[in-house]
C-alpha cells in the first residue's frame, strides 16, 4: 500500500503534458493539448490533455485518466510501476512505510516474480517435448506444433516438486508469491500444477503473469488457474490478447470465448482474433480493453441455458462501457457445440459467418426481456418497461440508449416522451435552465461533435463544481444529497472523505479522482472528470450557481417532506407538533423562493 499523501504529492508535482509528450506528439490548441488517440484508430486529433486539470480525455473512444492512469494504459505498467516511474521523473522516493490507504494492487519488486514465471514456462515447454501422453492429447485436439509453440503451451509433470529441477532455492518466497507452489500447514511446499497441459497467460507487454492448466485425465478441477498474485489479476486480463492483437486490428473485430482451448483451436483454423476470459465473468474492463482495439466485439457462448446466463452477465457488465461507434454482439452456438468442436466440424468459414450474423446487444437485450412477458396484456407491457429501466438507463452510448428507449416504448405501447418521463430522463423545466452552468472552451482546429446538451441534475452540477474546486465539498451537507445514482453516491463519498481530512481542500481533480480509483465511485468520478477536460467554468457565476443549486436541493427536500405530511394529514391527521412542523416547512419554502438580496 502506498500512502495516499504520497500519491497526492506526486500528482501535484508531475505535469501530465510532459508525461504524455514523452510518448505522443502533442499540439497546443487553446488552453489544452491535442493528439490522435493512441487507444483507438483515428485521423483527427480527439485526444485532449488539460494542463490545468491534469487529466486527459478522448472524445472519440471515451478513455480518460490522470498521469498514473495513462502510463498504466499506454505502457501496460502496474499501478506501482507507474507510480515509481513518475516518482523517478520528479525526484521523489517511494516511502518505506506503506501503511497508507491508497490502492496498490501490485507491489514493487516484481522483477524476481517475472523471472520465476519465465523460468517455469520454459520448464513446462521442455517437459511437453518429453511427454508423449501430453503430445498425444494436443494432437487429438487437432493442434500442430507450430500453434503450440506460438502460445507457449507446455506440460507440468505428475510430480509433487517438479519445479525443484528449475529452482535451486525451492523455498524462495517468490515461488509462493507468484502462485507456482503451495505450502501446507506444516510448511511443506509442493507444485500447484501437476499432470496438466499448461497455457501461459501474458500481459499486454508479453510478460508471463500466470498459467492455466488443463488436466489430462478425469481429475478435478478440469481447469486450474493461477491465483491472484502481485502480477496477475484475473478480472483485468484476457487470454491470448498478445497473440490476437494484430489479427483483431486486421479483421476489424474481436471474438471473446470462454476457454483457453477455444482460443488455441480457433487460431489453429486461422481465426486469430480470439481471446478468452480467465475463469471470471466478462466485465466492463474486458469490454473497454477490446473496444480500444476494434469497433466490433463478439461474445461467443454455448447455446444452452448456462451460456445464455453468461451472455446476459456480459451484457450487464458492458452497458456503462458502450460507445455509439462500437458494436457489441452475441453469438450462440448450437447446444451440442463449443467453439472448438464447432470449428472442427463446420470449418472456419462457418464460424466467421456465424460471428458476422451475431445478435447486436440491443436486439439481444430486447429479445431476452420480451421473451419473459406477455406483450398482449397491459401487465406484460408494464413489466417489460419496468424490467428494461435499470438496463437502458445504464447504457453510456447516448444514441444507442435513445434507440433502446424508442424500441422499448414501442414494445410497451407508450410514447418515447412517456418512457423518458417514467425513467426520469425528461427533466422538468426548472432543471433545463441549469444547462447554462458551463460553457465549452473554444479551440482552434477540428471541433468535437456536439449534439443536444444533456440536462444535468442538481447533484450532477454540484459534483462537477466540486471536482473543479474540491473546497466546495466542505460547504455541502451530506444528508441533503439523495443517494439516487452513481454521481450522487460519489459526491457523498467526497464530502465524507473531506470531513474526516482524508483529502485536502486544495487537491486538484487528478488527485481527487486518484483517491477513489479502486473504490465503487472510481468509474463515475473518472467519467465526469473526463467530461470536464474540455470545459471551462465561468468563474463569475460559479458561486451563484453553487448557491442556487444548493437552494434547489433544499427546496426539493422540503417539498418532499411537505407532500408526505400533507398526505398523512389527509389520511389520518397530524399531531399538534407535526402541524407546527408543516407550517414551519411551508414558511421555509416561501423564504427559499424569495429573490436573494444582493
Amino acid at each position: 500500500m502506498i500512502p495516499q499523501s504520497f500519491i497526492q504529492d506526486l500528482l501535484g508535482r508531475v505535469d501530465i503534458v510532459d508525461v504524455i509528450e514523452r510518448h505522443l506528439p502533442l499540439k497546443k490548441g487553446g488552453a489544452n493539448y491535442f493528439a490522435c488517440c493512441p487507444f483507438h484508430g483515428e485521423k483527427s486529433a480527439s485526444f485532449s490533455v488539460s494542463p490545468t486539470k491534469q487529466f486527459y480525455h478522448c472524445f472519440g473512444c471515451g478513455v480518460h485518466g490522470n498521469a498514473i492512469g495513462f502510463l498504466m494504459e499506454y505502457s501496460g505498467l502496474s499501478f506501482v510501476e507507474a507510480v515509481k516511474e513518475l516518482a523517478g521523473q520528479v525526484g521523489l522516493k517511494l516511502p518505506e512505510d506503506t501503511k497508507g490507504t491508497a490502492p496498490a494492487p501490485k507491489p514493487p519488486g516484481n522483477d524476481s516474480l517475472y523471472a520465476a514465471m519465465t523460468a517455469a514456462a520454459q520448464f513446462y515447454r521442455d517437459q511437453l517435448k518429453k511427454t508423449p501422453a501430453a503430445i498425444h492429447y494436443l494432437k487429438q485436439r487437432g493442434l500442430t506444433g507450430e500453434i503450440a509453440a506460438r502460445f507457449g503451451i507446455g506440460y507440468a509433470p505428475d510430480d509433487w516438486q517438479g519445479l525443484k529441477a528449475v529452482f535451486a532455492d525451492y523455498d524462495h518466497k517468490s515461488l509462493l508469491e507468484c502462485g507456482l507452489v503451495l505450502e501446507n500447514d506444516q510448511g511443506r511446499r509442493y507444485d500447484r500444477f501437476r499432470h496438466r497441459v499448461m497455457f501461459p497467460i501474458q500481459d499486454r507487454r508479453g510478460r508471463i503473469i500466470g498459467f492455466g492448466g488443463r488436466v489430462l485425465d478425469g481429475g478435478e478441477p478440469k481447469y486450474l488457474n493461477s491465483p491472484e498474485t502481485p502480477l496477475f489479476e484475473k478480472g483485468r486480463e484476457l487470454y491470448g490478447l498478445t497473440q490476437a492483437h494484430k489479427a483483431i486490428r486486421d479483421e476489424g473485430s474481436a471474438v471473446v470465448v470462454e476457454g483457453y482451448m477455444d482460443v488455441v483451436a480457433l487460431a489453429q483454423f486461422g481465426i486469430g482474433n480470439t481471446v478468452a476470459t480467465l475463469g471470471t465473468a466478462t466485465n466492463a474492463h474486458h469490454a473497454t480493453t477490446l473496444m480500444r482495439l476494434t469497433d466490433r466485439v463478439v461474445f461467443c457462448f454455448d447455446g444452452d441455458a448456462a451460456g445464455r446466463r453468461a451472455a446476459w452477465r456480459a451484457l450487464e457488465a458492458s452497458l456503462e462501457a458502450l460507445r455509439d461507434d462500437v458494436t457489441l454482439a452475441f453469438l450462440f452456438l448450437p447446444a451440442e457445440h463449443d467453439p472448438d468442436s464447432f470449428v472442427r466440424q463446420h470449418g472456419a468459414q462457418a464460424f466467421r459467418a456465424a460471428a458476422a450474423n451475431a445478435s447486436p446487444l440491443a436486439r439481444f437485450l430486447l429479445d431476452e426481456l420480451t421473451a419473459k412477458v406477455d406483450l398482449e396484456t397491459a401487465e406484460g407491457r408494464a413489466r417489460l418497461i419496468h424490467d428494461a429501466r435499470p438496463l437502458v438507463t445504464r447504457v453510456a452510448a447516448p444514441l444507442l440508449r435513445l434507440q433502446l428507449l424508442k424500441a422499448t416504448a414501442d414494445a410497451g405501447g407508450i410514447s418515447q416522451r412517456e418512457i423518458e418521463t417514467a425513467y426520469g430522463l425528461a427533466p422538468p423545466p426548472t432543471e433545463r435552465a441549469h444547462d447554462t452552468w458551463r460553457k465549452p472552451r473554444q479551440r482552434p482546429g477540428p471541433q468535437r461533435p456536439r449534439g443536444r446538451s444533456r440536462a444535468v441534475a442538481p447533484t450532477g452540477i454540484l459534483l462537477r463544481l466540486v471536482l473543479d474546486n474540491p473546497s466546495l465539498a466542505a460547504r455541502l451537507p451530506a444528508d441533503l444529497i439523495e443517494p439516487a445514482d452513481a454521481e450522487s453516491l460519489a459526491l457523498i463519498a467526497i464530502i465524507d472523505a473531506m470531513s474526516i481530512g482524508d483529502i485536502e481542500a486544495d487537491c486538484g481533480v487528478a488527485a481527487l479522482v486518484e483517491r477513489f480509483r479502486e473504490t465503487p465511485h472510481g468509474t463515475a468520478l473518472s467519467k465526469v472528470a473526463g467530461e470536464l477536460v474540455d470545459t471551462e467554468f465561468d468563474e463569475s457565476v460559479v458561486e451563484l450557481l453553487f448557491e442556487d443549486t444548493l437552494r434547489k436541493l433544499q427546496a426539493d427536500s422540503i417539498d418532499h417532506e411537505i407532500v408526505e405530511l400533507t398526505r398523512r394529514e389527509r389520511d389520518s391527521g397530524l399531531t399538534s407538533a407535526e402541524r407546527h412542523h408543516l407550517a414551519h416547512l411551508i414558511l421555509q419554502k416561501r423564504q427559499l423562493g424569495e429573490p436573494r438580496k444582493s
